[in-house]
This record gives C-alpha cells, sequence and structure tokens, in this order.
C-alpha cells in the first residue's frame, strides 16, 4: 500500500531525527570528557590573564572596531557618491578601488602597512594607525557598495523634489538622500560591525606591546603562558560573542522594521 505525503513526510522525520540523536549519543559516548574538560575548560586556571584579558584585550579590541569602522564609513561614503558621478574617472577610480580592497585579504593590507610602506617609505606608524588604516581600506570596498545600493533605492522624485523648491544638488544629497539611504542600509552595516570585529583579530601579526593587545593575541599567547590548553581562545571567543551577539540581536531588530515598513 502506498504512503500518503502526509505519511512520507513524517516518515522522513523520523528517519532524521532518529540519525540526529544516534549521532548525538555516539559523540557524548566516544568522547574522552576529561581531556576535553582540560583541552576546552580549564577556566580556574585563567587567573593570571586577568584583568588583562578583559580590560586590555576587550578595549582594544573595541577601539580598534570603532576607529576602522568609522575610517571605513567616511570613505565608503565618498566612494559610493564617485561610483554614481557623472564624471566618468570618479567611477573608474571608485570601481577600481573596490575590485581591489574586495578581492584580497585582509592580512595582506594589515603586512602592508605594518612591514612593507615602513620599509618602502622609511616611516612608521603607531599601530592603532596601521590597524585603522588596513581595516578601515578594506571595510570602505564593502560599506561602498552597501551604501550605493541604498542611495540608489531613495526614490529620485525625493531629490527632484528638493531641486524645484531651489534647493542645490548637494544639499538635497546631504540633507535628503544620505539619510534616508542609511535608514535603508542599517541592516547591513551591522553585519559589517559584525565582520570588522572579527577583522580586528588579526591584528596580532603586527606584533605589539601588551598595551596594544587585542583579545585574539590574549588567547593566542595564553596558550603558551599557563597549562590550560585551549582554553585561554575559548575564553577570547566568549568574549567576542559578548559583542557579537548583541551586534546581531539589533541587525535583526532593524532587518524587521524594515520588512514592516516595506508592508
Amino acid at each position: 500500500m502506498a504512503m500518503t505525503t502526509r505519511q512520507r513526510a513524517r516518515l522522513s522525520k523520523t528517519i532524521q531525527i532518529v540519525v540526529f540523536v544516534a549521532v548525538i549519543l555516539l559523540l557524548l559516548f566516544s568522547l574522552d570528557w576529561e581531556k576535553a574538560r582540560y583541552a576546552f575548560f580549564s577556566f580556574e586556571k585563567l587567573g593570571p590573564m586577568f584583568p588583562d584579558l578583559i580590560i586590555i584585550g576587550l578595549r582594544n579590541t573595541l577601539f580598534y572596531t570603532v576607529i576602522s569602522f568609522a575610517f571605513g564609513l567616511v570613505l565608503g561614503l565618498l566612494l559610493a557618491l564617485m561610483k554614481m558621478a557623472s564624471f566618468a574617472p570618479y567611477r573608474w577610480f571608485a570601481t577600481g578601488f573596490i575590485e581591489f580592497f574586495r578581492g584580497i585579504p585582509a592580512i595582506l593590507v594589515l603586512l602592508a602597512f605594518g612591514f612593507g610602506i615602513p620599509q618602502a617609505f622609511g616611516t612608521s606608524w603607531p599601530q592603532p594607525v596601521n590597524v585603522m588604516l588596513a581595516l578601515g581600506l578594506v571595510s570602505s570596498a564593502y560599506i561602498a557598495e552597501t551604501l550605493r545600493a541604498g542611495l540608489q533605492a531613495v526614490p529620485k522624485g525625493q531629490t527632484e523634489a528638493a531641486r524645484s523648491l531651489g534647493m542645490p544638488a548637494w544639499r538635497a544629497m546631504v540633507t535628503i538622500v544620505i539619510p534616508q539611504a542609511f535608514k535603508i542600509v542599517l541592516p547591513p552595516m551591522t553585519n559589517e560591525v559584525i565582520l570588522l570585529t572579527k577583522d580586528t583579530s588579526l591584528a596580532f601579526i603586527l606584533g605589539a606591546s601588551i598595551a596594544q593587545y587585542e583579545m585574539t593575541k590574549f588567547g593566542r599567547d595564553g596558550i603558551t603562558a599557563i597549562d590550560a590548553g585551549l582554553t585561554p581562545l575559548v575564553m577570547a571567543g566568549l568574549l567576542y560573542l559578548i559583542i557579537t551577539i548583541p551586534l546581531s540581536l539589533v541587525a535583526r531588530k532593524f532587518e524587521s522594521r524594515s520588512a514592516r515598513t516595506k508592508r
């Protein structure tokens, strides 16, 4: 007797549940819990890392994120406007810049600012400046495309109405179009902050004094400094989640609000 569609769906769901439970049980019984606890959950041994991990690492991670995003936002807005400009060389420059920095890894840009540029020009900048410039340049390429989409999503009638009232084009763009575009792109912009927060973990490759450490650097050094397995990295990961999860919730809130507005 052939099964109905509902019966087939029920059988498929039952099989999936059985397989899922079997895999979980297999993992639970095959895992060496004592070794796993030492490797990932030896939190009682993290005493030497506090309060530096919290005060210095978390503070620097947030600081690097804020300055990099601020630089990337300003540059990204300029690039977005250049890509929409009627003057062709502006569009060519913005397109080339965006494609270049979207196409190369952020770690290469950090290495260039940390080691390549000082050797080439015989100069050096403090680490926060290197991080801001490197991550800001990469971030600006993504922000530019996001803002360009937001600017193009604003109805042209808004600008035409402002111009009909005698408002200059630049003022209409600054006071009418750009504020509306920012409202449109708030969800993806929040996601960009999350990605940028995680990218600050690459700053450790530049080397720094302990006062400039971010959370990944503390976690990496903690593996060799204390006998706690990978627990320092687990702790650093938890601190990243303290930053990124609230930002993810904010992004979802913006998305749901935007969806309600469109309906």
